[in-house]
């Protein structure tokens, strides 16, 4: 099976992990504020909190925003249910805007005009989460442009996306939004393992990430508020536990792997990208819409997504079939968060994202990795083209 995505981890990789073992830290140790360093110093922000995945970076970025109950969450159907869900974790109400056709990104007309509606009525949402979709940013600046007109929060959920840019600028700089994400899950472009990334230029939302994802306990002198008021400075031992956070610390193990992928971050997304024109070329004349990638963007092309020519549920699932009892390891990204059972409990129906579903039942990803051969991606076309009958 050629699979539709997976890690590439060197021998380098696998030293610099063993060197952690043999340390004598494995955890809160000096690798992780190592990694965060150098990835902030990458992209261009001032600030990079890690944790133990891009969903808790999502969960914890809502709560230093401080969506609460009575707040709303809007993101793109088109995404892994962890764009909206983290909304849900802070009891927050949750919508969708839907995606343009062409980029599988935020519509940001559609939002706009959603945002018409939802201002008359007093329900500007308190955060928005636009999506990278497949690695290509959003239309981040007039999405920005929006937020301070209407006061709302942006949180990019761009997983797909560290080492893509927008107008030259890299993703993660945070000039566009207040908080980014990043994921490193396996098939991403880099990897911890499992393993996320919040990164932002605002000091305030730093600190407070930085004590959510350590049970919301904190060390530092300055921000201490019941130090023991008989002793002329805090004892070394003394901490306290200010808000309720979570356990979502990020381990050394994981930023050492982190920080030896990083060194070849270009390649990979050199790589990606070079693969992606490859197969533009080798499936030139199918009856696929193949991926666009916007002049003003570099993608990291985490996905390769083609749309089928005159796709009905039925021939999607027969394609897909018939890929897969070949071998190759097509996947469908994704399925619309709206009508998961779970929201369509909250009230959400067909019909309410029209892009989005029809994008749901005509994309396919084809296997894009870095270490893809050319001889794979041949294997790829010419069954493509035979499951067509192109």
């Amino acid at each position: 099976m050629i699979p539709y995505g997976r890690q590439d981890v060197r021998d380098s990789d696998i030293e610099a992990v063993i060197e952690i073992l043999r340390s004598d830290f494995l955890t809160q140790g000096p690798a992780v504020p190592e990694f965060e360093e150098l990835v902030a110093r990458r992209v261009g922000a001032a600030h990079a909190i890690a944790v133990n995945s891009a969903t808790s970076a999502l969960h914890v970025a809502c709560l230093a925003l401080e969506l609460g109950a009575n707040d709303v969450l809007w993101t793109v159907p088109n995404t892994f249910v962890a764009s909206a869900n983290c909304g849900r974790y802070c009891g927050a109400s949750v919508d969708f805007v839907d995606i343009d056709p062409h980029t599988g990104n935020m519509d940001v007309g559609a939002l706009r005009s959603r945002l018409i509606e939802a201002n008359k009525v007093g329900r500007v949402p308190k955060v928005v989460v636009p999506v990278h979709f497949a690695g290509q940013p959003p239309e981040q600046e007039l999405i920005w442009e929006l937020a301070q007109h209407y006061g709302f929060k942006v949180l990019e959920d761009a997983s797909h996306a560290i080492g893509a840019s927008h107008q030259g600028e890299a993703v993660g700089n945070c000039r566009w939004s207040d908080i980014t994400v990043f994921s490193f899950h396996p098939v991403k472009i880099i990897t911890t393992g499992e393993g996320g990334m919040a990164l932002t230029n605002d000091p305030v939302l730093a600190e407070r990430m930085g004590t959510l994802r350590l049970h919301g306990i904190t060390r530092e002198p300055q921000l201490l508020v019941c130090a023991p008021s008989d002793r002329p400075t805090p004892p070394q031992w003394y901490y306290e536990q200010q808000m309720l956070g979570y356990n979502y610390r990020m381990t050394d193990i994981h930023a050492a792997l982190g920080k030896s992928q990083l060194t070849r971050l270009d390649e990979y997304v050199d790589r990606r990208n070079s693969l992606a024109l490859r197969y533009n070329e080798l499936l030139e004349g199918f009856s696929l819409s193949l991926p666009v990638v916007l002049p003003e963007n570099r993608s990291a092309f985490h996905l390769y997504v083609v749309h089928l020519a005159g796709a009905s549920p039925a021939k999607h699932q027969r394609i897909f079939e018939a890929l897969r009892a070949r071998g190759i390891g097509v996947n469908v990204h994704y399925l619309p968060v709206h009508l998961q059972p779970y929201y369509r409990a909250l009230g959400f129906q067909e019909g309410q994202f029209p892009v989005t579903e029809k994008h749901a039942v005509s994309a396919m990803s084809l296997p894009l990795f870095t270490s893809l051969t050319d001889g794979q991606q041949d294997k790829v076309a010419n069954d493509l083209r035979e499951v067509l009958g192109d």
